[in-house]
């Protein structure tokens, strides 16, 4: 199997960690053990290359809601700062299923704001 699929998207969400002070040793055990699995189901489904990056980040939002709680700002990564008014709110991933072209999206607005990969802080 070529693993520049993983590899790409391990680095697309580090980036996306990094760019909002997430990239903490636990953040990126969760991106490991993310990758370690979207290995393993990229073996069962080649065809499927397209998803994995998507949902590496899916499963790496997921992670952290469970281990910080989906009301704590850890929890909540990656938290739109594209919205100015409201409640802290985070940004997912569409379309739903983690590709092609996976984009980070306001859950409240519905407002596109960055590729995966590229947020900013």
């Amino acid at each position: 199997m070529d693993d520049s699929v993983i590899f790409r998207a391990r680095a697309q969400v580090l980036a996306d960690l990094q760019a909002r002070a997430l990239g903490t040793p636990d953040s990126v055990t969760l991106l490991e053990d993310a990758c370690a699995e979207r290995r393993w189901w990229l073996e069962q489904w080649p065809e499927g290359a397209a998803f994995i990056a998507g949902l590496v980040a899916q499963d790496v939002q997921d992670g952290l809601a469970d281990r910080f709680g989906r009301h704590a700002r850890e929890g909540l990564w990656p938290v739109c700062t594209h919205c100015e008014d409201g409640p802290v709110h985070a940004l997912h991933i569409e379309p739903d299923l983690g590709g092609p072209d996976p984009t980070w999206v306001c859950e409240e607005s519905g407002v596109a704001v960055a590729p995966l990969g590229g947020l900013d802080s």
